[in-house]
């Protein structure tokens, strides 16, 4: 997610700053990729389920970890985002 706003990516608001409360910074990955990371926690699928357009997939950047593991990770975001 902080990558995406300092880079300025449209559709990425990050409106709660990184704090798992608004779910403006919904991305939709793709499966094998969600593999890679730790299930998402009852806060973040709480806030996930306000999103329009949830998926098996979607999750809150802010909630991804950046590491060496995703290194060339694509994300989509929802149709209603952009």
């Amino acid at each position: 997610m902080e990558a995406a706003v300092q880079n300025l990516v449209p559709g990425i608001d990050a409106d709660c700053g990184g704090n798992c409360m608004c779910a403006t910074c919904h991305v939709i990955l793709g499966a094998e990729w969600t593999a890679r990371l730790d299930p998402a926690l009852d806060e973040e699928k709480e806030m996930l389920r306000l999103t329009p357009e949830l998926t098996a997939t979607s999750r809150l950047a802010c909630q991804v970890p950046v590491s060496p593991a995703l290194d060339g990770m694509v994300v989509q975001l929802p149709e209603f985002q952009m």
